[in-house]
């Protein structure tokens, strides 16, 4: 059963992360696409970190620092590209 649940949250975060990756070549503005991109990375990167905690729980330790690792730092920089992004546009 645990098995089964950590390869459900790994086909999850590979999942986002394909579909975050589909929507580059569209005609979507580029801060758009790198907003999609950031959320969906984080996400599937978050789950399957998540299912590699359920796979072996005995390095719980160094995988709930990459998790929280994760989730700060792909926040933060999405946050700073577009903050970077709209200082930009403004004479």
């Amino acid at each position: 059963m645990r098995l089964t649940v950590s390869l459900v949250f790994l086909g999850l975060g590979l999942f986002f992360w394909i579909w975050g990756t589909l929507w580059l070549p569209g005609r979507k503005t580029l801060l758009w696409k790198i907003h999609v991109l950031g959320v969906s990375d984080s996400l599937g990167s978050a789950l399957i970190i998540v299912g590699l905690l359920i796979r072996s729980p005995e390095n719980w330790a160094a995988l709930t620092l990459a998790l929280i690792s994760v989730i700060f730092w792909g926040t933060s920089f999405g946050f700073v590209i577009a903050r970077g992004a709209g200082s930009r546009r403004q004479p």
